[in-house]
């Protein structure tokens, strides 16, 4: 089933992180100075995507440089041209000098161009810069791109090759920078604007990604495609609660129906062992009296041969026969089976009921089995995206080696929170993103939410992790100390998540 696009407040914001200005830089008096830019976006840490009349310039004047100005930070760096594609206006730059890397943006696989949805221009157009009084000096500076909202109009081939027609708003600078879905996905390239001398409606032109994505691929550089459906934070918040409570009323129903088969497997025990227990009750007494009717009996078969003055053989054996009825008689009597033994009967019955207890009648499990059942082990985790919300990360299977100490693959601790959660914060230096990994034992769900922070909540994020060192593996109360370290860091995330990533996770085979 697929479902609309929904935007949460900071998707674009996030691709706007890898949005950076693609300058020209020439030199006069001895000083570097900007001749002109435009606009480009990161497919890899390093590699950048760019249009070919953005530096047609430099292609056509080898005294020129690229250099590339974050939208953030304080580091900028030249790049190198790795591909031109004049036909389809499309260039592929990478930085060189190993000190900037940059979030990659994904592109929107799978989406429909003419689906009328709103899209957002992200890039520097230059009349924004003019009317804000920048100084040329300042282009080398990071300033956040500029975003204008329009819709989709559709798609059409012009100028030879494959483009996307749209109303968010470009200029000259805005060349070469994403046109991105309403959650910060790629629909392609901004190149040109449609003439609108005649006073009519204007529109914008974007290079389409059935011409991007074949120009990466050309060049070895894979991007980071994502056909998933975008669900916002709060949809995907309402879906779990209305799963939550779905399961707990399944349990409830299955709970109410296991109550009453209960109630009438109790009736049936109940009846079944009054019935026994009376017929029991009703033998013995009758039993008894029998053999008191005969030791009554007996007693007068032995007064009268002691009156006949019979052999003393006859009344010993007279007398023991009376004495052993009247024994039997009461013996009979106090064995009898008490009201009691109606409950011991119906408990009896029910533990080997079926369809109460459906282990009943099993054969025990060996402990070889007990185990395999239940010990930790190595598992494979699936995503589930119904369950996630994926705007830039990978979606591959996650081999997850899970310890009941909250060990994860032999050398990664878990917290154990006080509500009994169990979650590791993960902090790169490499990546302007804090990764929270949860994972429930019971349901065997790995869940990953996803934090994409600009420069400055980064380098708060990284001073915040470096306050601390999380204990090994099978050190002493390990989870409970890590799960109070990680207390701070948590605190200091924002209300909600860019990205949802659930995983199911199974026996690996």
């Amino acid at each position: 089933m697929s479902h609309p696009l929904s935007a949460d407040p900071g998707d674009v914001t996030a691709a706007a992180r890898g949005v950076v200005r693609v300058v020209l830089i020439g030199q006069e008096g001895g000083q570097l100075v900007p001749v002109t830019h435009g606009s480009g976006f990161a497919v890899t840490p390093t590699r950048i995507v760019t249009n070919a009349h953005v530096l047609r310039e430099a292609l056509q004047d080898t005294s020129l440089r690229i250099g590339v100005v974050p939208s953030q930070g304080e580091k900028s760096a030249y790049a190198k041209v790795i591909a031109v594609s004049p036909r389809n206006d499309l260039a592929l730059i990478e930085i060189t000098g190993g000190t900037l890397r940059l979030p990659p943006l994904a592109l929107a696989g799978g989406q429909d161009s003419g689906a009328m949805g709103e899209v957002v221009a992200v890039g520097y157009p230059m009349n924004v810069d003019l009317a804000q009084g920048l100084t040329i000096g300042d282009i080398f500076r990071a300033q956040p791109p500029v975003k204008s909202r329009g819709f989709l109009s559709g798609e059409r081939p012009s100028r030879q090759f494959d483009t996307i027609l749209h109303t968010a708003p470009i200029a000259r600078g805005n060349s070469g920078g994403p046109l991105l879905d309403g959650c910060g996905r790629v629909l392609g390239v901004n190149s040109f604007s449609a003439d609108s001398d005649g006073g009519g409606a204007e529109f914008f032109f974007a290079v389409s990604l059935r011409e991007l994505i074949p120009f990466l691929r050309a060049q070895d550089t894979e991007p980071q495609v994502n056909a998933l459906p975008c669900r916002s934070i709060d949809e995907l918040n309402a879906e779990e609660r209305a799963r939550l409570e779905s399961e707990q009323a399944a349990v409830r129903e299955r709970l109410a129906r296991r109550d009453a088969v209960l109630r009438e497997a109790q009736d049936e025990a109940r009846l079944a062992a009054q019935m026994e227990v009376i017929a029991a009750r009703e033998n013995r007494v009758a039993a008894a009296l029998l053999l008191l009717l005969a030791s009554i009996a007996g007693g007068v078969a032995t007064m009268r041969l002691y009156k006949g003055d019979a052999p003393r053989g006859q009344l010993l054996g007279a007398g023991a026969l009376a004495a052993g009825a009247l024994i039997a008689a009461g013996l009979l009597w106090a064995t009898r089976p008490g009201l009691a033994a109606i409950e011991e009967k119906v408990a009896e019955a029910l533990a080997q009921n079926p369809a109460i207890n459906p282990g009943a009648g099993a054969r025990p499990a060996t402990p070889d089995a007990t185990k395999a059942a239940t010990s930790d082990g190595a598992l494979v985790c699936t995503l589930v995206p119904e369950r996630s919300r994926v705007t830039s990360s990978r979606i591959d299977d996650v081999e997850f080696a899970w310890a009941g100490d909250g060990c994860v693959n032999g050398r990664t601790q878990y917290g154990r929170t006080t509500q009994g959660e169990w979650s590791r914060l993960v902090v790169p230096d490499d990546e302007d993103a804090v990764a929270v990994n949860t994972f429930d034992p019971a349901t065997r769900t790995l869940r990953t939410e996803r934090y994409l922070l600009g420069a400055d909540a980064m380098a708060t994020a990284r001073a915040a992790r470096r306050q601390y060192d999380p204990p090994a593996c099978g050190a002493n109360e390990a989870a409970r100390i890590l799960g109070e370290q990680q207390s701070a860091l948590l605190a200091m995330l924002p209300d909600r998540p860019n990205e949802r990533l659930v995983y199911s996770c199974a026996s690996k085979p």
